[in-house]
Formats: C-alpha cells, structure tokens, sequence
C-alpha cells in the first residue's frame, strides 16, 4: 500500500467523523431544540423561576446556568453564567462575558445586577447545571469577585474561544469550591492560549491537551472522557453514565 493511498484513506476517515458529529446540530436545527430563525430585538429575557426570590430565600446562593445561544447558533452551542446571592442579600449579582460588549476591543466581562439571575437567553430557557448553597455558596463568593477580576483575556472570539464559556472555565478552575463540570456544548471551556497544551480540566478532577481550543482531549473524573474536534465534543461520562454529542449533549441529560 502506498503512502499516498494511506493519506486518502486518513483524510477520509477524518471527513467522515466530522460529517457524523456535524450529525447532531443539524438534527437539532431540524427538530427544533435550536432555531434559525428569530430577531434578536424581540427575543424574551423572561425569569424562568429557577432561581430563590432573594426577598425570602436569606442563604447565600451561587447558581451556574447553561442556555441556547441566539439562532443557528444555538445548534452547536450553549453560553453560560454564574449568578451569586450572598446571605440575606436583596439581589443577584450575574458574572459572564458578553460578545457584543467586546466591539470595541474589550473582553465583554460583565457583573451586573441589571438581569434577572435565572432569564432566558434571548427566548431559550437556561438549565441549572450547578446549584450551591449555604456555607458552600459561601466560600465560592468569598472569591468571586478577585477572580473575576484577574480574567486576562481582553479579546471575544466566539469560536474557538476566547468567550463567554471559556471565563466561565476559568472560574471553575480558579476557584476549585465550585466543582464545576460544564456542559460539552459550552464551546470554548477548553480554549488555552496556543502553546499551553496541558491544563486542569474546568472541574480540578482531571487534566486536557489542547491545541487552542481546536482541537483537544479530556480525561477526568467528573467530565469522564472528551474528544475535541474543531470545538465539536464528543465522549463518554462514567460517573453518570451518558453519551456526549455535538448538538444535542448528553444522552440522556440535555446540554
């Protein structure tokens, strides 16, 4: 067998995994999960009720929510945020990075107040993926702020990252009483810089390889095992047993 012939059949190989994980966003275009369509102007930001009203829930809070990002979009990935209520405060403070709040060469951080901790984005209703209260909300809180703060990245770049889902990361791994697992639609949770090809995976219980978020691998306790293709994920939980697809997440288990 030739050499070249070799090549063909890896290329191929290779054009035929990716066809099949691009399988799972156009399924989810096709059946709904995800919209094409819409206007940004008119979409809802809706309270959902996931989260305690603060005028009678008195315990620190910290909440971690996941949620179709805007249009097609939305087939491929999810943006995610931290909201935090210390005890007996009268509001929510949301930590997340924004895209169209970087135009002007910024990082797109915002901490605000401004919205409603558990609101839809842009009409997709977010899921409560980490939920921690009392003393463990506490000691997240306590680091919040300082964390967020030493964020370096000042540029946005919705693929391969850095975005929204990579500050979200960064705090998982900054601060480790979060023990945070982020769902494999949160493209961008495994961007590093090029040339810091091995890091702590965002929940500390394990480590990735990758290649700026292009390409990478992940082998960790909570996360189980991820495979990393042009920021399309797919692998295996083993803690809770569930496939991982592009597009669709975790089967059974949504994002």
């Amino acid at each position: 067998m030739t050499p070249g012939l070799n090549a063909w059949r890896a290329v191929a190989w290779f054009l035929l995994v990716l066809a099949l994980m691009l399988c799972g966003p156009l399924l989810t275009l096709a059946f709904g999960t995800a919209s094409a369509s819409g206007d940004w102007r008119t979409a809802t930001h809706r309270s959902t009720g996931r989260a305690p009203d603060p005028r009678t829930f008195q315990d620190a809070i910290v909440q971690v929510y996941a949620s179709r990002t805007f249009g097609w979009r939305g087939a491929f990935a999810v943006h995610t945020w931290v909201a935090a209520k210390p005890a007996h405060a009268r509001h929510y403070t949301r930590y997340e990075v924004i895209g169209w709040y970087a135009r002007g060469g910024g990082s797109g951080l915002t901490i605000s107040d401004d919205r409603a901790p558990d609101a839809e984005w842009y009409g997709a209703a977010p899921q409560l993926i980490r939920d921690l209260r009392g003393t463990e909300a506490e000691a997240v809180i306590a680091r919040l702020p300082a964390a967020a703060a030493d964020y370096r990245y000042t540029r946005y770049r919705a693929w391969p990252g850095p975005n929204s889902n990579t500050f979200i990361a960064y705090l998982a791994r900054a601060i480790t009483e979060l023990r945070l697992t982020l769902p494999p639609l949160a493209i961008g949770k495994d961007y590093v810089p090029l040339g810091h090809w091995l890091a702590a995976a965002p929940s500390g219980t394990g480590y990735q390889l990758s290649v700026g978020g292009v390409v990478g691998l992940t082998i960790a306790r909570d996360e189980g095992l991820e495979v990393n293709l042009f920021g399309l994920v797919t692998g295996f939980d083993f803690r809770r047993p569930a496939l991982k697809f592009p597009g669709i997440g975790r089967i059974p288990g949504g994002a």
